[in-house]
């Protein structure tokens, strides 16, 4: 579901990642299921889901958080930790030999750009990217119009 209200867009895809996740963890349990099993069917299915039109988003410090804390939660029980054992997420990272999320999100921020400079010059992307108003704004306390009162 896209939307134009993106704290909406990024609750949605993030309430859809962790429900995928579960339904990974219960189907494919972390003792019976091999480690590059349960990240190869993270990559293709739940990461996917989140990271859907993302390149648009701007990513807050709460959401960075809670996308961290979402994909920690799934990396801990595939790595067979839990939240007491007192591994930080940056070992679990490297021990499953993954990229965390927000890497990935800049990375597909970065080709977003990229993407939009080689357009042509006049698609509404590249006119929009290098656009910039004009005029200035007036001064004081915005004039109050008959819909304000």
């Amino acid at each position: 579901m896209l939307s134009y209200e993106k704290e909406l867009d990024i609750d949605n895809k993030l309430h859809n990642y962790l429900k995928i996740t579960g339904i990974l963890h219960n189907v494919f349990r972390p003792q019976k299921t091999l480690k590059k099993t349960r990240i190869k069917l993270y990559n293709t299915l739940a990461l996917q889901v989140l990271l859907y039109d993302s390149e648009t988003w701007t990513i807050k410090a709460r959401d960075a958080r809670r996308i961290t804390a979402a994909e920690m939660k799934y990396m801990r029980q595939t790595a067979g930790y839990t939240w007491t054992d007192y591994k930080t997420n940056t070992r679990i990272t490297k021990e499953l030999k993954i990229t965390p999320i927000l890497d990935k999100l800049l990375e597909y921020k970065r080709n977003w750009v990229q993407h939009v400079n080689r357009i042509l010059h006049n698609r509404l992307p590249r006119v929009m990217k290098h656009s910039s108003p004009t005029g200035r704004r007036n001064y004081g306390r915005p004039l109050k119009i008959l819909l304000d009162t």
